[in-house]
């Protein structure tokens, strides 16, 4: 008799797939630049960045070495720096961000002027945001005996342009919200943080080179200036509760 013959499928090859260890590698290994196109990138990237970029952004999304960005920001920095350069590129609220240099500042307000209606606050939103600025966090009642005068729609506009946000709630009756200011505010007057704020007589200089000052409505008579507002005295009490 002839043997059994019994056929047999072949087996299946199952295809190699990579490691997630590999695949990994592959995704986060560093991007090859020489250091002329890393500098012309991460200038560009700046350029186009309307917040400051905190180098460890540049430097996960380049895929380069932290180390190497560093450098890179550093020898753009310095190269900005000269005289012949109309825009800078400087360290801003934790981030670096490329800006007109402050001696162009008036010649490039005034050409904007022509272009597009300037910021604009009110004496009373100067000085709210004076106030804040200096005794942050504070509440809307604090403000309001510093100040002197009700501000409701004041501390709404400085919300809604960004300056100022709100910081949780006071632990007192009635529970107040208590504001403080902004990246916005930082970015706005050039601070890397609020440790940088200028003395109430620069900050009054500040106001009059960076916002246009209307006239102030009538009933919202206050202290004359923003610094005069920052100077009073914490208030006596924390019993008054926001409305």
């Amino acid at each position: 008799m002839d043997p059994e013959v019994t056929s047999q499928e072949p087996e299946e090859i199952a295809p190699v797939e990579a490691a997630p260890e590999q695949e990994q590698e592959q995704e986060t290994a560093p991007v090859e630049y020489n250091d002329d196109e890393l500098k012309a990138i991460v200038e560009a990237v700046i350029y186009i960045t309307e917040e400051p970029l905190e180098p460890k952004q540049i430097a996960l999304a380049l895929r380069q070495d932290a180390k190497r960005v560093d450098e890179t920001l550093a020898r753009l920095v310095e190269e900005y720096s000269s005289a012949s350069r109309g825009l800078q590129i400087r360290e801003v609220a934790g981030g670096y961000k490329m800006a007109t240099k402050p001696e162009h500042h008036e010649a490039v307000r005034q050409f904007v002027k022509n272009l597009k209606p300037g910021f604009k606050l009110t004496s009373a939103a100067l000085e709210t945001l004076a106030v804040v600025a200096y005794k942050q966090p504070i509440t809307a009642p604090e403000i309001m005996e510093i100040r002197g005068v009700q501000g409701g729609g004041v501390l709404k506009t400085l919300l809604d342009r960004k300056l100022i946000t709100t910081a949780g709630r006071k632990n007192v009756v009635g529970k107040p919200i208590l504001y403080k200011t902004t990246k916005e505010f930082l970015v706005h007057f050039g601070l890397k943080s609020t440790s940088e704020l200028p003395t109430l007589k620069e900050f009054e200089e500040l106001r009059r080179l960076a916002f246009t000052e209307d006239e102030v409505p009538e009933g919202t008579e206050g202290p004359a200036s923003a610094a005069e507002a920052a100077e009073q005295p914490e208030p006596a009490g924390d019993a008054a509760a926001e409305a």
